[in-house]
């Protein structure tokens, strides 16, 4: 049974367009884990909601026109035109936090399913939602490791202003820390990494890949750098179990992926439990 189990395993990882996908769900993976660390202790954990949904509607717009080749490529600067957007809103207007997210979000989704709706039935729907992340085509992957690489050196770049900005905003802006560009850039590498994350978990799921990891990680770290450390690692773990557990059951990739990580959320809560009752 266990070389059966090895044999298909093996077959299943050296077909080519699974190597693609996991090397670019890996990538989007590890960006959307160390980006979240920052935006759930900033509170800005749903902006990554927010962003899928206008996701949708660019995905719905490039279908309707005929230029799906081209989704990942337009969808990059209207993501991040919508983050710029939605930091203003949280800052100049009287329009705030989640206020401000569900404004953005519900009016992308009722335009994008307007689109899909005009557009007829040669709109996959649930591929929009749920995604699909064997179904990456090699250009759209050389794209996607091109730009997952860029944000990954980014975060590590900024990685201390990052830091600083995340915890103490009024220190940091104090000691000189020019805080509404650190934002706007954590804002502009979350656009991008949902953008890279629509296609392998949809846009409805990809913001578990930023919120999951990082609520886990925190359950049993407590330094920033410990669960960063530890997000990325357990949302490689999770990507790839839910990968594999996906094709051997023959579930969807993406919802498997969510649950796996689910169920990690559930066992480190449990751990964190024990341990303060321990205490």
């Amino acid at each position: 049974m266990m070389t059966a189990f090895w044999s298909e395993l093996s077959s299943f990882l050296a077909l080519d367009f699974v190597k693609r996908a996991l090397i670019v769900g890996a990538l989007v993976s590890l960006c959307a884990a160390l980006l979240g660390v920052s935006l759930v202790l900033k509170r800005y954990a749903m902006i990554g909601d927010g962003l899928s949904h206008v996701g949708f509607a660019v995905l719905a717009v490039a279908a309707g026109l005929g230029v799906t080749e081209w989704q990942l490529y337009i969808s990059i600067p209207v993501m991040i035109l919508a983050a710029f957007l939605l930091l203003r809103l949280n800052e100049n207007s009287g329009v705030k936090g989640d206020a401000a997210i569900g404004v953005i979000a519900t009016l992308a989704l009722a335009i994008g399913y307007i689109v899909t709706y005009r557009a007829g039935t040669n709109v996959d729907l649930a591929n929009f939602m749920f995604g699909n992340i064997f179904t990456i085509r090699h250009a759209d992957a050389v794209g996607s490791i091109i730009v997952a690489v860029a944000v990954l050196l980014l975060f590590v770049l900024f990685y201390h202003k990052l830091f600083a900005v995340t915890f103490d905003e009024t220190f940091a802006r104090a000691s000189g820390v020019p805080v509404g560009w650190y934002n706007t850039l954590l804002a502009v590498l979350t656009a991008v990494t949902i953008v890279l994350g629509m296609r392998m978990m949809g846009t409805l799921l990809i913001s578990a890949l930023i919120v999951f990891p990082a609520l886990s990680a925190m359950r049993l770290c407590r330094s920033f750098r410990g669960v960063v450390i530890t997000a990325a690692a357990f949302s490689l773990f999770c990507f790839f179990t839910g990968a594999v557990t996906a094709h051997l059951l023959n579930f969807p990739a993406g919802s498997t992926v969510v649950a796996v990580n689910g169920i990690l959320f559930v066992i480190c809560s449990v751990i964190s439990l024990f341990r303060r009752r321990g205490k």
